[in-house]
């Protein structure tokens, strides 16, 4: 099942399914190496909340995935597109969109 990206990402972020329970994602490369994460924090939980809806709709990270993320993050991708660096996990999106390896989606549930 896929949203429909709206323009804002708060609004995107209220067609998301939740992420309680989550500790943290990890993304792995094609070796199993975790080549970044996102940990269930204030600042990151939109991007945990946006990579957790793109490894239930996809499976993997990979370049359809990409795209459709960066949809969802609507206003950030622009800013992301100009100060390289500014959103790291919208840069990774990039990446992938743009030809880069895909990655495997790990969703690391909260212990408890």
């Amino acid at each position: 099942m896929t949203i429909q990206p709206a323009a804002a990402f708060k609004d995107n972020l209220q067609q998301l399914p939740p992420i309680d329970g989550i500790q943290r994602i990890d993304l792995l490369d094609e070796t199993g190496a975790v080549v970044a994460g996102i940990e269930n924090q204030p600042g990151k939980q939109g991007s945990l909340a946006v990579y957790n809806y793109l490894k239930q709709s996809f499976g993997a990270l990979d370049a359809a995935a990409a795209e459709h993320g960066l949809a969802i993050f609507a206003e950030h991708t622009p800013d992301a597109r100009s100060r390289p660096g500014a959103h790291p996990n919208v840069d990774l999106l990039l990446d992938i969109a743009a030809g880069g390896a895909p990655l495997r989606i790990e969703v690391i549930s909260a212990a408890g």
